[in-house]
């Protein structure tokens, strides 16, 4: 992993946060008790204790990931907040979007990638379209590439 800002919420640090107190303080002791009990058992190659080894293993690399995340997080203005808006697209805008091609209109929070969940209506700031709005305002056409081809959108609203 980069040491470059991991962008997030406030909302997604503290997820992160929750995430990473709960896998040092229960998930290590429970795959410890594992890996203890699989010791008492006597056979050091039992499937049992290869499983538990391997399971501490990714548990532990995630801790580390999770630390490096909190530890470079960046935080991205809540634009739900009257004060933070801005006309110009950066993280953490909210922004009304029409495609050119159809009458469907869809609203899009940028984020991090960390916290991106398309189908939420959260796309990263680091996705074709994301990377399209940046530095964009209302009333703007963007063109952006996909895997079926460019596609072309309006910017109805920033917040």
């Amino acid at each position: 992993m980069t040491s470059q800002g991991t962008y997030l919420t406030t909302a997604g640090l503290r997820e992160l946060e929750e995430e990473l107190e709960q896998l040092r303080s229960v998930r290590r002791q429970e795959v410890a008790e594992r890996i203890q009990d699989s010791k008492e058992v006597g056979e050091l190659e039992n499937a049992e204790y290869e499983e538990a080894k391997n399971e501490q293993a990714f548990l532990e690399g995630r801790i580390q990931e999770l630390e490096m995340m909190i530890s470079n997080a960046v935080i991205i203005p809540d634009h739900t907040q009257a004060d933070a808006s801005s006309d110009i697209v950066e993280l953490g805008s909210i922004v009304g979007v029409k495609m050119s091609k159809g009458k469907t209109a869809s609203t899009y929070t940028i984020v991090g990638s960390t916290e991106a969940s398309p189908t939420d209506g959260r796309i990263s700031n680091e996705s074709p379209l994301g990377k399209a709005l940046l530095g964009k305002k209302a009333g703007d056409k963007v063109e952006f590439k996909t895997p079926s081809g460019a596609q072309t959108i309006t910017i109805v609203s920033v917040q």
